[in-house]
């Protein structure tokens, strides 16, 4: 399976996921339902290699997908260097227990 459906459909899991992706590069740190926090993180890896190649194609890609202009400017001129050095592996998922409301597994997602 390429992906999870989170339960939710196509144009709404797309705008979950670059919303999501949008808040943990603003914030470099999220809290989020474990299943949701690893489909964010295998784009949040992706969002952070395009900041790492810095060229135009790459900065028009992550304007295409991010919703925040200021969080692209963040993404190639702040994360992009930081993690020049690192082959990947950019973000961590901490698991934190159970939601009280539902049961759902919770986890915090954070940027390395």
């Amino acid at each position: 399976m390429g992906y999870r459906k989170l339960g939710l459909l196509s144009a709404h899991r797309r705008s979950v996921l670059r919303n999501g992706v949008t808040s943990l590069l603003r914030e470099e740190r999220i809290e989020t339902t474990e299943t949701r926090a690893k489909e964010l993180a295998r784009l949040a890896n992706k969002m952070i290699t395009l900041g790492k190649k810095g060229d135009l194609h790459a900065r028009r890609q992550a304007i295409a997908f991010i919703t925040d202009e200021d969080v692209v400017v963040k993404l190639f001129d702040t994360l992009g260097p930081k993690y020049e050095d690192r082959s990947g592996g950019y973000t961590r998922i901490i698991k934190t227990g159970f939601r009280r409301g539902d049961g759902a597994p919770m986890a915090i997602l954070e940027l390395v």
